[in-house]
């Protein structure tokens, strides 16, 4: 079978390659040309170029693709922008780019008909809807995990990033192309080995510190890569057609779990654990956003980054993602964090 990763080059895509190859796919791996081959350097991989940014040049690319090698039986589309210097150029990459691929790759006959397309979008189209906290026979807030509803992929998005207005708008352009057999999968916050933003935690604990934001409670929850990518695999043959996929571990975390199990994992004694209000971390986002118009770098601290970490409510349904796709989860956040910290151990990150 002959699938087509898009972002190969990038954290879940590199992931993805190494699984379909594994698994005996005829695999071929889309990126820029200047994108790095860092991570995929398995000499069966097939490398294509495609320009998510421009009708023409796209279309071209996948004729030549069909005249030369054939069509591809499925798709699994992983490339979009986690960080972008405005909401117009987030939309460009993740929904317009998202619906130029998928239109196309019909089009040029690219894709077998009725050949699966599998979203990578993120929970972040849900937004902060289910803040408020759930309460006992006396008016009480329930404690721990317990204290919020779940988000369920039948809630009313309301996204509250540009980001994930931008995976959003994807959706509903992929749900109005005719005739496209796609699955959308709705990930939670996703951390691994290569993976540089949850790595910052990391690097920090190193340092003796740990630093969160906000004084209400908060409940967590993660998705490991390896995870992720068995439920894209998954989709390929199961899932219901244009349908939506929320994703995590199946748990539930408090706001401390990830960095005291990096602490643990590091062997680090003496971490200075500071709780900022959050006017503090909007001062620095908004600082830093302001200044990315300048310098078009955004930083990890961004505006759209305040707006997930102030987020308190992270629990999501993964029941469907079970039925559908037989999605099992393989990787809670202890086991996760050892294997991660091992790579970049190994590795030289830390």
């Amino acid at each position: 079978m002959k699938i087509l990763i898009t972002g190969a080059s990038g954290f879940v895509g590199s992931f993805l390659v190494e699984h379909a190859l594994a698994e005996g796919f005829d695999t071929w791996a889309a990126m820029r040309r200047t994108s790095s081959r860092q991570y995929l350097t398995d000499p069966r991989t097939q490398f294509i170029e495609l320009d998510l940014g421009n009708d023409a040049r796209l279309q071209d690319q996948l004729r030549q693709h069909v005249a030369e090698h054939g069509a591809f039986d499925c798709v699994i589309h992983a490339a979009g922008a986690t960080k972008a210097p405005s909401e117009a150029a987030f939309r460009k990459v993740n929904a317009e780019g998202t619906e130029r691929l998928a239109r196309l790759l019909l089009q040029t006959g690219a894709l077998v008909p009725q050949g699966r397309f599998v979203f990578v979008s993120s929970l972040s189209v849900m937004g902060a809807a289910l803040e408020a906290p759930l309460c006992d026979a006396k008016g009480r807030p329930l404690p721990g995990a317990e204290r919020y509803r779940p988000v369920s992929a039948d809630d009313v998005p309301q996204p509250n990033t540009a980001y994930g207005r931008s995976k959003l708008e994807a959706e509903r352009l992929l749900a109005a192309i005719d005739g496209l057999n796609y699955v959308v999968l709705r990930p939670t916050g996703v951390y691994g080995p290569r993976e540089r933003d949850y790595f910052l935690m990391a690097d920090s604990i190193r340092r003796h510190v740990d630093f969160a934001v906000g004084y209400r409670p908060q409940i967590i929850t993660f998705i490991y890569v390896r995870d992720l990518v068995d439920a894209c695999f998954a989709a390929l043959t199961r899932g219901e057609r244009g349908k939506a996929y929320l994703l995590s571990d199946g748990l539930d975390y408090d706001s401390r779990a990830f960095s005291d199990l990096l602490q643990q994992e590091m062997g680090v004694r003496g971490v200075l654990h500071i709780k900022a209000p959050e006017w503090v971390l909007h001062g620095i986002c908004a600082f830093n956003s302001w200044l990315a118009r300048f310098t078009h770098r955004m930083p990890t601290l961004n505006m759209d980054k305040f707006q997930i970490l102030r987020q308190r409510n992270w629990r999501c349904d993964i029941t469907p993602a079970h039925t559908d796709l037989g999605y099992t989860p393989q990787w809670p956040l202890h086991r996760g964090v050892k294997e991660a910290v091992a790579w970049y151990k190994a590795n030289g990150w830390l």
